[in-house]
């Protein structure tokens, strides 16, 4: 087993927890270890070690610390585990998690290092057919919508309370996350205005249908954070991968809300390969303003997590607005409201 201080390598090497190497396989010593990333809530660094077998093996471990950072890390880990159970070729294989001997309250997870391509978006081909594969698994404890544990988008914790209603668990899930936005930037009158005719007449009229009328949701396991910045090509294969995930069983639709922004860099192209593999909800004729009001939702992380910036919260109001505009009366059932015609995007 190598020992906790060795690593330094001559390009800025670190010590490493005991902790650490002691969940690695096979080690017969450290070769380097640099850091490769810091966030406000988390370090990542890049782990070089020479195995007992002579071969060679890289890891990324982040560590993270205090309560947020332990279930973070244990969501993280919970999450890819989950996704590489289904599609092992879309992920990192995680290694471990747990807390480090050396630094009190602080914690880490590991799982295999790659080389990305810099600059380089995955191909939308294979990269959403491996996405859909993920969706298709319908493999939810009981068929619930939720997650076993926390997870976390960015430092937000998600409330994954296990649900057997679509409609009834993005409900909650958003009302933690406007919680969260209060808690963090105080209360803002405009949105707290349109607030009821956000839970009270568009949830309603776009989730409902789904779930009406003999109408079933299978839950789909979802990535939770899938913007390009938590997607890289391999560097030696060519191969799309995912990693950072906020997962939770969902609608499979939620997903693709975070590819409407285009700051977000999944555009058309990925939306028509996507939906090569599987279809839009029924009715379909609600598809737009459903991907609308998903994207609402990671707007509103975007306006959590960064405060400061206004221009998210406009977002989320403006849409708000307008999607009660266009639903006055909400979901009547026996009814269906006009609508403006389909336009998936990239069809």
């Amino acid at each position: 087993m190598a020992n906790s201080t060795s690593g330094a390598d001559g390009t800025g090497g670190l010590p490493v927890d005991p902790n650490i190497v002691a969940v690695l396989p096979c080690v017969e010593r450290i070769v380097g270890v640099r850091t490769v990333h810091q966030s406000p809530w988390a370090k990542a660094l890049r782990l070089d070690v020479h195995q007992t077998d002579g071969s060679d093996q890289s890891y990324f471990i982040k560590i993270s610390f205090g309560h947020h950072g332990r279930d973070a890390l244990k969501g993280e880990f919970e999450a890819t585990a989950a996704i590489s159970a289904i599609t092992p070729d879309f992920c990192p294989k995680p290694a471990a998690w747990g807390s480090l001997g050396d630094e009190p309250d602080g914690y880490f997870y590991v799982c295999k290092f790659y080389d990305f391509a810099d600059g380089v978006m995955p191909d939308p081909i294979s990269f959403c057919e491996k996405l859909a594969r993920l969706h298709s698994s319908h493999t939810s404890p009981e068929g619930k919508f939720g997650f076993h544990c926390t997870t976390h988008n960015g430092d937000l914790p998600q409330d994954n309370t296990w649900s057997d209603c679509w409609e009834g668990f993005f409900s909650n899930g958003l009302r933690h996350v406007l919680q969260l936005r209060e808690e963090r930037a105080g209360p803002n009158a405009e949105l707290d205005a349109w607030l009821p005719a956000l839970f009270d007449k568009i949830i309603p009229r776009l989730l409902r249908p789904m779930e009406s009328n003999g109408r079933k949701i299978e839950p789909s396991l979802v990535h939770g954070d899938l913007w390009y910045g938590n997607s890289a090509v391999i560097k030696a294969t060519g191969e799309g991968i995912v990693f950072d995930p906020a997962s939770f069983w969902a609608h499979n639709e939620y997903e693709l809300g975070n590819w409407l922004p285009e700051r977000n860099r999944f555009g058309n192209p990925y939306f028509k390969a996507y939906h090569s593999h599987i279809d839009p909800t029924k009715p379909e004729d609600d598809y737009d303003d459903r991907i609308r009001l998903y994207a609402l939702r990671f707007n509103l992380h975007a306006a959590t997590l960064f405060p400061d910036e206004e221009s998210y919260l406009r977002l989320v109001i403006d849409e708000i607005r307008a999607l009660a505009k266009k639903y006055p009366n909400g979901y009547v059932e026996g009814t269906k409201p006009d609508v403006a015609e389909q336009n998936i995007p990239g069809a």
